[in-house]
């Protein structure tokens, strides 16, 4: 028999009556004649509840035991829909992430997935079985369990597929598909019947929330197909594949933007004490993530690098640079808040020089101040004042033309 992965998210998971519904739907699925693995996350609240309650026993719980505890809410939603398909008479089982041979390295809270022996998975199938995976966790190599951080139970579903050589992913969301822009802030946003990986991954990586980039470099690795659907209505959602028919010859396809940049200026004595290498490597070790680089060498004055990071790995970056500040040579560190990333996106851009300037020329129409700039094949990233991030959103979906851009 075929194989599909059905994740769902926090709020198709929200309470037993959504869970009911959450069962109707795999129901649906098994009754077509598919194998189905269940990928829930945690029902909405609950990991904030353990949390909070984790605070206010310690202000430095061990990591370890965070993990073991938040490992717990998405068990606890995965128990109750293997009990709510039992009770519509389906054969289910819940298992943890390490009981479903999901085997990660040892970062607690931000674990990688190293491999997934799906062997239990397939002794289920045999009998017949609807499994049900807690996402977001799994077990180190010495034998604890960790969780995946941001974009986990999607990353796991994704992983759990490509080992399982599933036929489909359907992500349950709670919107009901990829849009050219948020549209809950962008007037006229249009949703696409199609997305390629390349273009889902920049959009992922530029803001948008809909799927992690984890999850999708899986899908892009592996091939995978992925619909995003909504956990709420029955409506027709966006199929994330490998190749896209151009609709309308768009050269831009999406408009994505992120909230709370902050840029890092790092400056040196001399050119000869800059190491672009060393100081990225430590960044990286320490997985914080850097965005946007941009290293200015003028004769008189000070060489500089300056990089854009998110606000809430900005502590965390000062404090390595800080404690690297002899090994590195740097001479001094400054920082600008109140930033914001906009970008366009599509796979046209590529055969079509002039996107960026058109897209710098709006923003100059708008009065809107560029602050950074970042390219690449299939997307244009600017750096822009906070306050004025959602205008140049709306501005660049109209200047593209993507309103009209009726998919579906």
């Amino acid at each position: 028999m075929e194989r599909i992965v059905m994740k769902f998210g926090g709020a198709a998971l929200a309470s037993t009556e959504h869970i009911q519904d959450v069962a109707k739907k795999v129901i649906a699925e098994k009754e077509s004649g598919f194998d189905i693995v269940v990928v829930t996350t945690a029902m909405r609240g609950t990991s904030k509840e353990l949390a909070k309650m984790a605070c206010n026993l310690s202000d430095n719980a061990s990591k370890r035991e965070l993990d073991a505890l938040l490992s717990t809410s998405s068990q606890l939603s995965s128990a109750l829909v293997a009990i709510a398909l039992q009770e519509e008479g389906y054969d289910a089982v819940s298992l943890t992430g390490w009981q479903a041979g999901i085997q990660t390295d040892a970062v607690y809270g931000n674990a990688r997935i190293d491999v997934i022996e799906a062997s239990r998975i397939e002794e289920y199938f045999t009998q017949g079985k609807i499994v049900v995976v807690a996402g977001e966790q799994g077990i180190g190599n010495s034998r604890n369990i960790t969780t995946l951080g941001k974009g986990g139970a999607e990353t796991t579903a994704l992983a759990i597929a490509a080992a399982l050589e599933a036929e489909r992913v359907d992500i349950y969301t709670n919107v009901d598909g990829v849009y050219t822009a948020d549209p809950s802030q962008i007037a006229g946003a249009q949703k696409v019947k199609e997305i390629s990986y390349d273009e889902m991954l920049e959009l992922s990586n530029l803001g948008s929330q809909i799927l992690h980039p984890r999850a999708v470099e899986i899908a892009k690795k592996f091939q995978i197909p992925v619909i995003i659907r909504s956990s709420e209505k029955d409506t027709e959602g966006t199929l994330l594949k490998e190749e896209v028919e151009m609709e309308k010859n768009l050269i831009v396809r999406g408009v994505a933007y992120e909230s709370d940049v902050i840029r890092l200026t790092v400056g040196y004595d001399a050119y000869s004490n800059a190491s672009l290498a060393d100081m990225f490597t430590m960044l990286a070790e320490n997985r914080i993530n850097v965005d946007i680089i941009v290293q200015a060498i003028i004769d008189g004055l000070k060489p500089t690098v300056s990089f854009t990071i998110l606000k809430e790995e900005f502590a965390d970056a000062l404090r390595v640079l800080e404690d690297s500040k002899v090994s590195l040579g740097f001479s001094f560190a400054d920082f600008e808040i109140g930033l914001a990333k906009v970008s366009i996106i599509g796979s046209g851009m590529a055969s079509n020089p002039g996107v960026a300037a058109r897209m710098f020329d709006r923003l100059r129409r708008e009065d809107i101040p560029v602050k950074m700039v970042s390219t690449s094949e299939i997307k244009v990233s600017v750096v822009v004042p906070q306050d004025e991030m959602i205008r140049a959103a709306n501005a660049l979906h109209d200047e593209f033309n993507l309103e009209q851009a009726l998919y579906i």
